[in-house]
């Protein structure tokens, strides 16, 4: 009887999960209402003196949600000011951070629409096809990039050169200014527009404010805007792997009891490992309470554990860069939106990487947010109004919701190792495997081309 009741309990997990993640697509965004702006000329990348300058829209975090807002509005005559901490030199260095960003294929197209992806895309490795198996099991699911069109799946890139690509792009557009490393000692939000002081004096005046601050988002909280989050009893591993054999362009997801285990294709080295010029990416998700025997490993015994995970199909492999931990959790912002105040990216959620669907995300944001405010900015509207930034919000947060809810079940189905639940996933992942229709449905979710999609996700012209 047990074993029925946890038989028929995962089936019904499984099936919530699948259908969460259709009916999320349904929501579509409302109507667009009224806005009003005014414009200043910028003057170009620099450090300014102690002065009081009017923009259109100043974005708080200079990563790359927020750097990509900030492209999009200025492809569109929009005058931008970015304001970030850190120093923008530090922020492209590989000892900043080793991560790699998978671009799926929509999120490629916003890129390319802003002008972006000429930058990006010559570092970027395609992906053609996904092959997803759990642990040792005989079923898997594999995703060819042919069967949903000529598109590649999406693209890996590190998130360095993705930074150093957003970086020199601005420095050629004349209505974005980069202030940065600089500190904000105070926001106002007002009726008719907002007003940022700057820790060396500097006043920035503007009509709206967008935070793209990251997860621990300090506009977020000074807006008193709550969160639903948790952390999960897993941290994250993540490295360059150098190996002897091509990838031939596959990504592979393999769950392992403690957690997922990522091996993503990456561009080939430029000067090789132990002579080994291929490379991937490391994103390894292991139980908390193994972490610290893993991290304490020296550089061979870790490399000996990767090569359990991977297993022998790359033939050598050596590690091919310093090695990253990173603790995972969930948050979602209650809502997105305060006076004068949008939440893009991270800062208004962040989800498991199990997916890898965190930046593309926060890049549909961006199309949807930018869409916006570009048309109202067009008819000569006031892009802070709060009609428009309650659209944003309802036309992103369902989709956002849902891919929240979703990636979270699959952490929780995938990360364990009962033997009902174990059965269950394989014959999910079979029965997908075995169905076309199905394999091409969820690739086009993956690719992010599904659902109530923004101009530039569609390759249209923003």
């Amino acid at each position: 009887m047990r074993l029925q009741f946890a038989y028929n309990l995962t089936i019904e997990i499984f099936l919530s999960i699948f259908w969460a993640g259709c009916l999320g697509r349904l929501f579509g965004r409302i109507c667009r209402m009224d806005i009003h702006s005014a414009s200043r000329n910028l003057s170009s990348m620099s450090k300014v003196n102690p002065q009081t300058q009017t923009v259109e829209a100043v974005v708080v975090g200079a990563g790359m949600a927020g750097m990509t807002l900030a492209h999009a509005l200025a492809s569109a005559g929009i005058e931008v000011a970015v304001i970030d901490r850190a120093d923008p030199g530090m922020l492209q260095t590989a000892s900043h951070d080793g991560r790699t960003t998978a671009i799926a294929a929509g999120s490629a197209r916003v890129l390319r629409g802003i002008g972006l992806w000429d930058g990006i895309g010559v570092h970027a490795c395609p992906i053609e096809t996904i092959r997803v198996s759990d642990n040792d099991s005989l079923m898997f699911l594999h995703f060819d990039h042919r069967e949903a069109g000529d598109d590649p799946l999406g693209h890996i890139i590190e998130n360095r050169l993705i930074r150093q690509a957003l970086y020199h792009r601005a420095e050629s557009r004349t209505n974005l200014q980069l202030i940065a490393p600089s500190e904000i000692a105070e926001i106002e939000r007002g009726e008719s527009g907002i007003t940022v002081r700057l820790e060396n004096s500097e006043v920035l005046r503007a009509r709206v404010v967008f935070a793209c601050d990251g997860r621990n988002s300090a506009l977020r909280k000074a807006a008193g805007i709550p969160v639903t989050e948790w952390r999960y009893d897993q941290s994250s591993f993540v490295c360059a792997l150098a190996h002897e054999r091509s990838h031939q362009n596959i990504a592979h997801e393999r769950f392992l009891p403690g957690g997922p285990f990522a091996l993503l294709p990456m561009t080939d080295l430029a000067e090789p490992v132990n002579g080994l010029r291929h490379q991937s990416s490391v994103v390894w998700s292991e139980s908390n309470d193994l972490v610290p025997a893993i991290r304490d490993m020296d550089d061979a015994g870790f490399t000996e554990a990767l090569g359990r995970c991977v297993g022998g199909f790359l033939g050598q492999i050596a590690l091919a860069s310093p090695r990253w931990v990173h603790p995972l959790g969930l948050s979602h912002a209650i809502r997105y939106t305060d006076q004068r105040l949008a939440l893009v990216g991270d800062a208004a959620h962040a989800i498991h990487p199990i997916a890898g669907q965190g930046l593309n995300m926060g890049i549909r944001d961006v199309a949807a947010l930018a869409e916006l405010v570009v048309d109202a900015r067009r008819l000569g509207r006031d892009i802070g109004d709060p009609d428009i930034l309650s659209d944003y919000e309802r036309w992103r947060r369902a989709d956002n919701m849902m891919l929240t809810v979703t990636t979270d079940g699959l952490t929780r189905l995938f990360s364990n190792d009962l033997a009902p639940v174990r059965a269950v996933r394989d014959l999910g992942l079979a029965a997908v495997n075995a169905a076309p229709p199905l394999r091409k449905f969820f690739m086009r979710h993956a690719m992010g081309v599904v659902g109530d999609l923004p101009r530039l996700v569609r390759g249209e012209a923003l």
